[in-house]
């Protein structure tokens, strides 16, 4: 008896199992079905809101660039400026020195020409501001004169009648081609 108790016990707990693991193979076949579903949505959300997110990182992308390209131009600047100050400097303090050299030069090659006795580009100048004024007064003294020498042939034409002579003319040829 005992033996066919515990082979009744066997059974109605092996019915019981089976039952179990059917309930049990149930429940997670609707979990595994669930799951599927709420993957399956979750991919569809994931596309959808992808697409946004997407667009809004490459909207915030834009705006990055933008602003570093913004922030390299006037750094950009900036070294600009700041070489052209340095050149500025570097070109003037040139400048400077060779205006120096130029004068030390030119100071030096006149004392040599002067030691020679050739005279200066102020002499010159001198010399030719003198030479006008005295064609000036030449000419004037010229003018003088030919106004003198006209009122003098002026008044000799007045006082007394011309002489009319065909010899005095060519005297005056023959000693011109002798």
């Amino acid at each position: 008896m005992v033996k066919k108790l515990q082979k009744m016990a066997e059974k109605k707990s092996a019915s019981a199992a089976g039952l179990l693991d059917s309930a049990f193979a149930g429940t997670v076949k609707d979990s595994a079905q669930q799951i599927w579903l709420a993957g399956l949505g979750a991919f569809s959300k994931a596309q959808e809101e992808g697409s946004k997110v997407f667009d809004a990182l490459v909207k915030e992308g834009v705006s990055l660039q933008r602003k570093t390209q913004a922030v390299a131009e006037e750094k950009i600047g900036e070294v600009t400026n700041r070489m052209s100050g340095m050149a500025g400097d570097v070109s003037a303090k040139a400048g400077q020195h060779w205006d120096k050299l130029e004068t030390i030069f030119e100071e030096r090659t006149a004392k040599a020409l002067a030691k020679l006795g050739v005279p200066s580009a102020k002499d010159v100048a001198a010399l030719s501001k003198r030479i006008d004024e005295l064609n000036a007064k030449v000419a004037g003294l010229n003018g003088a004169a030919a106004a003198k020498a006209a009122r003098k042939a002026a008044a000799k034409t007045t006082t007394a009648p011309a002489k009319t002579s065909t010899k005095a003319p060519a005297k005056r040829a023959a000693r011109k081609a002798a």
